[in-house]
């Protein structure tokens, strides 16, 4: 077991670009038993039962989830929920068991699981599912159920894998322009095995179907051992093709029936998510890679011209000055020494935004790690989400200290009041968009709506431990002794003399947010993609990259524009640091705008208003992460060259 474990992980450095994987392998030497979480292998023995779930029913043109039973589906005698993660529950995901029956390695034909006849209310319901491209989503063994689909890459064939089947298809007959709907009521399933000659025993390593629309035939009246004759295993007629599909309108009888094959594979158990994430446009995060870092190497060009040569000859020659006259003509960033750490307007504010993106920081930074390491990978259904928001109570702790920091160094005294709007201003703004988009989804009667139990639990998280924790380190921060505090309160501040345009703060501001932008846009495709087209994203590795690169970019730009500023005697950087960096988000709610209108089909309202809500939220908590780490890089910045003069 030690062994497939360690096939695991490197299979995971390889697959997420990063070889931090491959330092466990240093750690698990003598291991005989150790499993990522959610990914424990099962072994079957021949004839033993494999329980076959169903999951939601999904669709990239509503984006909104339906349970599998909304649907007049064959039915198992009592339906099971299988109980769920908080992830899996805000994710929408309803896993339920299934009337398919499966006994390890012994195929079966033609096996007939329910007859429906479809009333008017049955029959609009499955036209409702086909027309907007519902999918069925399955399980097996941790495995989600497949399609596979060949295709022609640069000439030579490959296949690629769509999740779930569709409901159905539209089409006309031939010679006929009416448009009908036809019903996938024939599932031909491949499960795919690897064997242990040792022992005999095997391990699911895929889940396939073929769906078909067949209108069933038989001959008498309908009883439990009626045969079909359009799929019957005793004369060797089986399901190869749709050419008698099976129409839905109301009164017509749908018989639905199955296949179940299985087929050894040299694929292991270790590497039998390999074909759901593998990515076949690599060259392209390699190219996001480059360009990000053509921007960083930009930046930091223009960082050391500043640090290294300007802003040092700076300091010399202030620091040679001996008359006062001399000292009287000084110009630059200097002049404004006795302005530049004045107490800026709306400073408890600024605190409350501060700590909240030291929240956020901390929250995508630690979930990444865990990424990385394999312990968040998809098999872990509902991991990532249910890990970032127990990450994000507890990052509140960081959230109180950091604020509170900041407001001791603004001289407040009010500490507690500091720390209440930090428990409660982005929580309460991201909750009111969250139940108004769950009224939405109420509304349309999908499973994507939060039930009340899962609501209570997301309450209880924020009140009851992220509220007490942001408080816990408010104090912490408050109450620890201030060091070498610069803010100054003069009583008449300098007045700014008037700027170029190219100074101007709004458009500094706006320049400012676009390097960001730029060095994250490609990544953030297949991210969109991942979330609103129904695919997996797992290369994590490429995704760290990127987001360490985020990092030291936002604290370049805001660095050089911000010497910019104070050069031309303009000492309120304090928001400008800020809203510098933090300006990306705009970018980004306007390339998701972009991403709406280009590459999704979303026709209705109720979808679209959810796709810009999500995505204002997203652009929001992007917002206060980037102009938080634009604002302590400004901080030191002007610390430094500040620190750095004789100022008499």
């Amino acid at each position: 077991m030690a062994m497939e474990f360690l096939r695991s992980c490197r299979r995971l450095s390889e697959s997420s670009g990063s070889a931090i994987a491959l330092i466990l392998l240093l750690f698990i030497h003598g291991a005989n038993s150790f499993y990522l979480p959610g990914v424990a292998p099962q072994d079957f023995e021949k004839g033993d039962e494999l329980k076959v779930k169903v999951n939601k029913l999904t669709s990239i043109k509503t984006q909104l989830p339906y349970s599998y039973y909304s649907l007049p589906f064959c039915r198992p005698s009592k339906i099971v929920d299988s109980t769920e993660n908080l992830g899996e529950v805000l994710r929408g995901d309803r896993i339920e068991n299934a009337p398919y029956s499966f006994k390890m390695r012994e195929a079966q034909m033609c096996n007939i699981l329910c007859r429906v006849t479809l009333d008017a209310k049955k029959a609009k319901a499955f036209k409702e599912k086909i027309d907007d491209e519902y999918r069925v989503n399955m399980i097996l063994d941790n495995l989600p159920l497949v399609v596979p689909i060949e295709r022609v890459d640069q000439g030579s064939p490959s296949v690629v894998y769509q999740l779930g089947y569709h409901v159905g298809l539209k089409g006309q007959y031939e010679g006929s322009k009416e448009q009908k709907f036809f019903m996938h009521n024939h599932l031909a399933f491949t499960v795919r095995y690897h064997r242990d000659i040792q022992t005999d025993a095997a391990r699911i390593v895929g889940f396939e179907v073929k769906p078909y629309s067949v209108k069933h035939e038989y001959e008498g009246e309908w009883s439990e051992k009626t045969r079909l004759t359009t799929c019957d295993p005793h004369t060797k007629r089986l399901v190869v093709s749709s050419a008698t599909p099976q129409e839905v309108e109301q009164k017509k009888e749908i018989i639905f029936t199955y296949d179940v094959d299985f087929q050894e594979s040299e694929v292991k158990w270790a590497s039998r998510w390999d074909t759901y994430l593998l990515m076949s446009d690599n060259q392209i995060h390699w190219f996001s890679i480059v360009n990000s870092l053509m921007i960083v190497l930009f930046l930091s060009g223009m960082v050391a011209m500043i640090m290294l040569r300007t802003l040092y000859r700076d300091i010399s020659r202030y620091n040679e000055l001996e008359t006062q006259e001399e000292a009287q003509e000084e110009t630059g960033w200097k002049l404004v020494h006795g302005d530049v750490f004045r107490l800026p307007t709306n400073s408890d504010l600024l605190c409350v935004y501060v700590g909240t993106g030291v929240q956020c920081l901390g929250m995508v930074f630690v979930t990444m790690i865990f990424a990385m390491l394999g312990f968040l990978s998809p098999s872990n259904r509902g991991g990532l989400m249910t890990a970032m928001l127990l990450l994000w109570v507890f990052m509140g702790l960081f959230a109180g200290y950091a604020s509170s920091r900041l407001y001791k160094m603004f001289k407040g005294t009010e500490w507690k009041r500091i720390a209440f709007r930090t428990a409660f201003l982005f929580p309460a703004v991201v909750s009111a968009i969250f139940f108004v988009l769950n009224a939405l989804i109420w509304g349309q009667k999908s499973s994507g709506a939060v039930p009340f139990g899962t609501m209570f639990a997301l309450i209880f998280l924020w009140f009851g431990i992220s509220v007490p924790l942001v408080f816990v380190g408010g104090y912490i921060g408050f109450k620890k002794p201030a060091v070498d505090d610069p803010v100054k309160t003069n009583k008449i501040p300098r007045q700014i003399p008037e700027q170029a345009w190219y100074m101007n703060p709004v458009f500094s501001i706006l320049i400012g947010g676009i390097l960001p932008f730029g060095a994250v846009f490609i990544e953030l495709f297949f991210i969109l993609t991942s979330i609103w087209l129904n695919q997996f994203y797992y290369i994590f590795g490429f995704l760290f990259l990127v987001f360490v690169i985020l990092i030291v970019t936002c604290a370049e730009i805001t660095v050089v524009l911000c010497y910019f500023q104070l050069c031309s005697e303009d000492y309120l950087w304090w928001w400008r640091s800020y809203l510098t960096s933090g300006s990306s988000a705009l970018y980004l709610f306007l390339y998701a705008t972009f991403y709406f209108f280009t590459k999704l089909q979303i026709t209705k309202l109720v979808s679209a208003m959810l796709y810009f809500g999500y995505m204002l939220i997203a652009s929001y908590a992007f917002f206060v992460l980037t102009g938080t780490i634009g604002f302590y890089a400004c901080l030191w910045f002007t610390r430094l060259i500040y620190s750095s003069v004789k100022i008499d």
